[in-house]
């Protein structure tokens, strides 16, 4: 278990969990015409079991004979979510045909792009907790011989949203409901590599709806070069654009599931030196730097310099190589290197491990992130691009 000041992290409930103890409290309350305190609903195991069953306080829960009302606060325990503290609504009413219809209400999305699996023009509400809701309502009523209509909506859902990609993805007016399993696990990595690989499905299933159908797919490793990427790229649509974090494989992985044939990366040394040394999980804790690696591509560029490649393979970091590069003024040459060596193992990744071919460009952006100081040799053939 994680652990942070001595202390284990604490888990939280997922929007998906929240949304169904909301619905299930809802449902008891139209079906008996008791407010509820408390419920218990199923989370989603393995292999399609709902074996783990958890209680959940019902913060607010209002009912008359036509309809009812229950809200339960997302807790997501030590995670920094955005929607943590969301008073996840379930407004639950009686329908004439038999079984459940599921709707979002203020502050839940709508799906405007397809590539996410839900329906344009629908709510933003994944699969696995549209079964939650309706295992928990299912368990309240029995729905094979009446009818309900839920919504589930989330005050303030679409101030919350302005702090996801939700908007880039093409989900609109409020927050998703998300979670595969119920729980969300604190810093969860998982949850940013599904992020990523989300946005590559969009991308690539907007790319089908249009002439042509090629997509190109920018990977940048934070905030800041992702602006950097934007300026250099401003041809590209927003949706184009992803932080991919550590989670380059998992993008190339993607990549080649949706046939999308074109890649850019634009990093900072750090990323890009882990990167040329074949390493895709690039997490400052799953992999150090090898200043090794950026001192045999000094000598590469620059065989007549033995004593710079030397002090290269003693700098401290990759940060301390570039201000060595800098102050010898090949710091434009080395950079190139170094991208063209990057663009050969991303291009050797998508063939070899992931069974496709891609094309991948490269660029090395300054500490601000705004400032293209090296690229691959193929770099400008890609189209309006612009150096700082």
């Amino acid at each position: 278990m994680k652990q942070r000041a001595g202390k284990a992290l604490r888990s939280g409930w997922t929007t998906g969990s929240c949304a169904s103890a909301a619905a299930k409290a809802a449902a008891l309350a139209l079906s008996t015409g008791d407010p509820q305190q408390e419920v218990e609903i199923a989370l989603p195991g393995k292999e399609g079991s709902w074996t783990q069953r958890v209680r959940f306080a019902v913060d607010r829960c209002e009912v008359s004979p036509a309809r009812a009302e229950a809200v339960v606060v997302k807790d997501a325990g030590d995670d920094p979510d955005v929607t943590h503290g969301a008073q996840l609504t379930a407004t639950v009413s009686w329908r004439a045909e038999p079984g459940i219809e599921l709707d979002g209400g203020v502050g839940v999305g709508v799906v405007t792009k397809p590539g996410l699996g839900l329906e344009v023009g629908g709510p933003a509400i994944n699969a696995v907790p549209r079964a939650m809701i309706a295992r928990a309502v299912g368990e309240a009523v029995d729905l094979a011989s009446r009818g309900v209509r839920v919504v589930i909506s989330v005050p303030e859902g679409e101030v919350m949203a302005r702090k996801t990609t939700n908007r880039r993805l093409g989900i609109i007016g409020g927050i998703s409901i998300l979670g595969t399993t119920g729980i969300v696990r604190p810093f969860s990595t998982a949850a940013w590599r599904a992020s990523v690989e989300q946005a590559v499905s969009v991308l690539a299933a907007q790319a089908a709806g249009t002439a042509g159908g090629d997509a190109t797919l920018v990977l940048c490793t934070g905030g800041r070069t992702e602006k950097g990427a934007m300026a250099l790229l401003p041809h590209l649509p927003e949706v184009s654009f992803v932080e991919v974090g550590d989670f380059t494989g998992a993008a190339l992985r993607r990549c080649v599931e949706h046939g999308v044939r074109e890649v850019v990366f634009v990093g900072m040394i750090g990323k890009l030196t882990k990167l040329a040394a074949g390493i895709l999980m690039t997490h400052y804790t799953r992999s150090a730097v090898d200043t090794d690696v950026l001192a045999d591509l000094t000598t590469r560029a620059f065989p007549e310099k033995p004593a710079l490649a030397a002090a290269v393979r003693e700098a401290n970091t990759a940060r301390h190589v570039y201000e060595l590069w800098d102050a010898s003024h090949v710091l434009g040459a080395c950079a190139d290197v170094l991208c063209e060596q990057v663009a050969k193992v991303l291009e050797r990744f998508a063939r070899v491990e992931c069974g496709g071919c891609l094309r991948a460009r490269v660029a090395l952006v300054d500490f601000t992130g705004t400032v293209m100081v090296g690229s691959s040799a193929d770099w400008a053939e890609g189209g309006d691009v612009r150096h700082g």
